[in-house]
């Protein structure tokens, strides 16, 4: 076994952690939501693989990609590792129904699984259960780490679409895990991860393209670990270096926190805090169609002719803009205005209400022009776990008014959602574009990936055609 070149360093420490945790380090908790999480994301890639803007990806990359035998889920078609890591992370990104971490803002199931199922594809070896949730773990550990170092949801704020930053990280780690690359090797994957990092957040507005940026960032996660697996060195020591370092270079103008990449490695678990979403919006806009659902059930007949929103920083920044009639589906998802709009009318933000037809609705255009957003800074000076808190007040034309506050959304690590409820949302997205014997099979195949001696089967039930969610 080689060491990395600074072995007491943070990059030094985590490449050794990574290739040194085991099976029986993991606490059995971990284990078994790392499993569910990954069950999450592949319902999304489902739902995702044949939505409108997912058909043009694949015609494209599989236009420049070419031929393979990596599997491009839900679509009964294949090509190389690098094109079907790109497009299975587009498909789980596809409809803001997958999972983001909520302090240091990424998806973590669009990022291991596209990477995991190219590296074991390029390895041209059967890979095990055990061996892919043991190297998904190390990437939703990793991940959110990263982004701790350098101000976690602050990268949002200054316009950075934080995911596809930190996220690099976590795919390379993953797949050099998979791949059981020595810790010095590991090192050099880290490197090449570091130096590939990017995302801008003015993707979120109208570009088919946010949906890909997570993609990237797993096809090069992938690439890094191969490239070091090859003998092509990265670069050492790329978290702590104090010139061209990862945290020196994306952290300059506010605090960081390189020591955040490895405290509490193998003693808490970042895995446990990952969110799963129930609606098809950003993160950030969930207290908003929970606070929105709860103004519903009470409307009594009322009409509404105000309705204000009262958010933190992070919420305000990241989802509040003026919007121009119509959206598309992706600012529909991003814009709290339109979310809570579509949810007080529909009672509920699922793919339905982002349609083309939905997006340019007078009923809901009616709403949002009498919508107004005001930024509560004394939000942003409380506990983190309360930076997403959302209030609505609604005043009627009779003069009367009604609110609703929600501090923590459903979903939260204090009121998380259940491994039940995990199942049920899968079976609720995927039976739109299969039958539920195919559904229920990836269920059983997913939740016991842990005993699974080679996870073939479980490709192979996600390789066939799906229906279409949408149009």
């Amino acid at each position: 076994m080689t060491a990395p070149s600074e072995p007491h360093g943070v990059t030094g420490r985590l490449a050794t952690w990574i290739h040194h945790l085991t099976w029986d380090d993991v606490p059995t908790q971990v284990r078994y939501r790392a499993a569910h999480l990954l069950l999450d994301g592949l319902g999304c890639a489902l739902v995702g693989a044949q939505l409108p803007w997912s058909r043009i990806a694949t015609e494209a990359v599989l236009g420049i990609e070419g031929l393979g035998d990596a599997v491009v889920i839900g679509t009964g078609r294949t090509t190389t590792p690098a094109g079907a890591a790109l497009l299975n992370s587009a498909y789980i990104q596809g409809f803001e129904l997958d999972d983001f971490h909520p302090l240091a803002p990424l998806h973590s199931a669009s990022l291991m699984i596209p990477s995991l199922l190219a590296t074991r594809s390029h390895l041209g070896r059967d890979v095990s259960g055990r061996e892919l949730l043991l190297a998904a773990i190390v990437g939703f550990e990793v991940g959110p780490r990263v982004g701790y170092a350098i101000g976690g949801t602050g990268m949002l704020l200054r316009g950075w679409h934080s995911g596809p930053v930190f996220g690099t990280a976590a795919a390379a780690a993953a797949c050099a895990k998979l791949r059981g690359l020595d810790p010095a090797v590991v090192e050099d994957a880290l490197g090449f991860a570091a130096t590939q990092s990017a995302g801008l957040m003015s993707a979120q507005y109208e570009a088919m393209g946010k949906r890909m940026q997570h993609g990237f960032a797993a096809r090069n996660g992938f690439y890094s670990a191969a490239l070091a697996a090859a003998g092509y060195t990265g670069i050492d020591q790329v978290f702590e270096r104090e010139y061209g370092g990862y945290v020196a270079v994306y952290g300059e103008g506010h605090p960081t926190d390189t020591e955040a990449i490895v405290r509490g490695l193998g003693e808490s678990w970042e895995t446990t805090t990952t969110m799963v979403k129930s609606w098809a919006v950003m993160g950030g806009l969930h207290g908003a169609v929970q606070a929105s659902q709860a103004l519903r059930a009470r409307l009594a007949g009322r009409t509404i002719e105000r309705v204000d929103i009262r958010v933190g920083d992070v919420v305000h920044r990241h989802g509040w803009w003026l919007p121009t009639r119509p959206l598309e589906a992706i600012g529909g998802q991003m814009n709290i205005g339109y979310a809570t709009a579509v949810t007080l009318l529909d009672g509920t933000a699922l793919p339905e209400q982002f349609t083309a037809a939905r997006l340019d609705a007078d009923d809901v255009w009616h709403l949002l022009d009498r919508t107004h957003v005001t930024l509560d800074r004394s939000i942003d000076a409380l506990p983190p776990n309360e930076h997403f808190q959302t209030h609505i007040t609604l005043t009627f034309t009779d003069g009367t008014t009604d609110s609703e506050s929600v501090i923590s959304p459903h979903g939260n690590p204090f009121d998380p959602v259940t491994d039940d409820e995990v199942v049920a949302k899968f079976h609720a997205l995927a039976e739109r574009v299969m039958d539920a014997g195919r559904a229920a099979a990836i269920v059983e195949a997913v939740r016991g990936l842990a005993d699974a001696p080679s996870v073939a089967p479980l490709v192979d039930l996600l390789a066939g055609p799906v229906g279409r969610a949408l149009d």
